[in-house]
């Protein structure tokens, strides 16, 4: 009796282990941002202005990695963009040398963890990996920046609020997430973010053979509805952080504080 229910909890544990694996991943993930987004919001009093009045232009990677092509200093006399150009950013974001980088380290660090079993190890699952997490950023993109903002006549790109305390810049981020602004101005509930990134899990049930559970599927949206606000705050304070970084040698002469 003793050996019979030890081999039915045996199948089980080995179902139940890889979600919680799975879940502990994107949970650390999530807060390794968190604390990087914190951190920025300590140090970030306000925004820099160059001398004719207009913002800091904007840099395209956040720590040198991070792709930051959706970003505008302003919504002061920004125009609609085009469906083209709502692709383009998405293509931007999805080929850009930081995204494949990030890719290949959420890859290393799922196999490490074995998260999906079905991807196996050695070069192969790695490999494997690999295309699992960078289809998440590719699909994750044009489903939220692309598609569905084309769709929904909505605006994918953040405009940094850049002026008042750190506190209210950092509620004025995370709020981005769920509330965004119409191509025919105005502001509406983030459907975009929402939806987008329900069908891009939905999508991503095809490669993740292990974890097609509703409650997977739950847990998946919340950690990329979470990581996606984190990113928002590093772009809203960002301008302010890397002129702290000790690796910026120089200024421009025609800015202001």
């Amino acid at each position: 009796m003793f050996s019979a229910k030890k081999k039915l909890a045996l199948p089980s544990s080995g179902l139940v282990v890889p979600l919680q694996e799975e879940r502990s991943l994107l949970i650390k993930r999530t807060l390794c941002i968190g604390i990087a987004a914190a951190i920025t919001a300590c140090l970030a009093p306000c925004q820099q202005i160059l001398a004719d009045g207009t913002p800091e232009p904007e840099a395209k990677r956040i720590f040198g990695i991070v792709p930051n092509y959706r970003t505008s200093p302003s919504i002061q006399d920004s125009e609609p963009l085009t469906i083209g150009e709502k692709f383009k950013i998405a293509s931007d974001d999805s080929f850009d040398r930081g995204t494949v980088a990030l890719a290949a380290i959420f890859a290393g660090q799922s196999q490490l963890t074995n998260a999906n079993r079905s991807f196996g190890q050695g070069g192969a699952g790695y490999g494997r990996y690999f295309g699992a997490a960078y289809g998440d950023f590719v699909i994750g993109n044009y489903m939220t920046e692309a598609v569905f903002p084309t769709l929904l006549h909505q605006d994918p790109r953040y405009f940094r609020c850049g002026t008042g305390s750190g506190w209210s810049r950092l509620g004025y981020a995370m709020r981005q997430s769920f509330w965004t602004h119409r191509d025919s101005g105005g502001t509406q509930f983030n459907y975009s973010e929402i939806v987008g990134n329900s069908v891009a899990v939905a999508i991503s049930n095809a490669y993740y053979a292990d974890n097609r559970t509703a409650s997977s599927a739950v847990s998946k949206l919340g950690m990329q509805i979470g990581i996606d606000m984190a990113a928002n705050i590093l772009k809203e304070f960002w301008p302010e952080v890397e002129r702290k970084l000790p690796w910026r040698h120089h200024h421009d002469p025609n800015a202001i504080k």
